[in-house]
């Protein structure tokens, strides 16, 4: 019995210390700071490996975090980032939804001290944002229609070529960057005839995709099909990103597109998502920008660990990113264009997909 007693007390006492461990380590992070990230949704696999890839950062880093997804509903990440600030957070990251609808949940946060820093999409009409990190949105546009530049043999004069342009979501200040970097390059080929959208859908309002959805991407390309391509066959699609174009490519496979009679356009996108990676791979999707979400999480970690020292964060760009209120000091990383040629070295090399998962030999 004795025996007994003696176990049970050390039990008790291990216990009591694990507890005491467990409450120290807890008291540690939530003294080195609370940080709430806010992310749009699960259903693009991009933003399930931000959130996860930011959480995992800032945790080693031991920060506390509350990693919230509002499955791109706006109440929904108002709610969310309502709950961060009763919660007490120090600081939020936030990748809007729709960057026209936080003003006055970010004035709240800014109200209890809370600093705000914009995470890849811009919001708009606030004076409190601390920063924003992104990539050169501008760029993933020129890198989208160049390629198709160098694939159809515009710069060389061949020509003329159909093509039908897509655009991102018209509540996502992102999209807007993607068309005009696009357009930089397309628009002298529109207007010279080597290029032709016989839809005649040119601007954004006539090409946009709300919340980016690749059904609605699915069914517009089955009108313009129908509507205009019943004897013409279709080169090139501008698609600013995956999802957007996995869509594309049901539409267009719907009628017979990929046989070797009737082969695929040039298609663009965005992201390296792993079904448009193996797309590629496939012969099917021709190119994608990949934005490595690692380094922006990276980068994130280090800006927001700056603002709780009171400390400038290190920008790169001074000037781009007006958001109706203010000119947000932002960090923008370099987006790298990936096809059926450099997907070894640009994916699987970086340790972003195996070989095996992508189907590459």
């Amino acid at each position: 019995m004795k025996k007994i007693a003696a176990l049970l007390l050390t039990l008790m006492l291990t216990a009591m210390l694990a507890g005491c461990n467990l409450a120290e380590s807890s008291a540690g992070s939530a003294e080195k700071g609370y940080i709430g990230l806010s992310m749009p949704t699960k259903s693009s696999e991009r933003w399930v490996a931000d959130g996860s890839n930011m959480r995992k950062l800032f945790e080693e880093k031991g920060y506390k975090t509350d990693l919230q997804y509002a499955e791109d509903v706006v109440e929904n990440q108002i709610s969310q980032i309502e709950n961060m600030i009763t919660k007490g957070v120090d600081v939020i990251v936030i990748a809007a939804v729709d960057g026209n609808t936080l003003t006055d949940v970010i004035g709240k946060a800014h109200d209890q001290g809370i600093k705000v820093i914009a995470y890849d999409r811009l919001i708009r009409n606030t004076p409190y944002l601390s920063y924003y990190s992104t990539f050169d949105n501008f760029k993933v546009g020129v890198l989208q229609a160049s390629y198709i530049e160098e694939k159809l043999g515009l710069k060389e004069g061949k020509g003329p070529f159909n093509i039908e342009l897509f655009g991102g979501s018209p509540d996502d200040n992102n999209a807007y960057f993607f068309y005009d970097g696009a357009i930089s390059v397309l628009q002298p080929y529109l207007d010279s005839g080597k290029l032709v959208v016989r839809s005649k859908q040119t601007t954004m309002a006539q090409i946009a995709t709300l919340r980016w959805d690749g059904s609605l991407a699915q069914s517009r390309m089955d009108n313009l099909l129908s509507a205009y391509y019943s004897s013409d066959n279709l080169d090139a699609v501008l698609s600013p990103y995956d999802g957007i174009s996995i869509g594309i490519l049901s539409s267009l496979k719907g009628i017979g597109y990929g046989s070797s009679s009737k082969p695929l356009p040039v298609i663009t996108g965005q992201d390296a998502e792993l079904a448009s990676i193996k797309s590629i791979v496939a012969g099917q999707q021709t190119q994608t920008v990949f934005k490595d979400t690692r380094k922006l999480a990276q980068q994130t970690v280090s800006m927001t660990e700056s603002v709780l020292k009171g400390e400038q964060a290190e920008v790169n760009d001074t000037k781009s990113y007006d958001n109706g209120v203010m000119v947000v000091p932002a960090y923008l990383l370099d987006p790298v264009s990936v096809d059926i040629d450099n997907v070894q070295e640009e994916i699987v090399d970086q340790d972003y997909y195996t070989k095996e998962e992508i189907g590459l030999k």
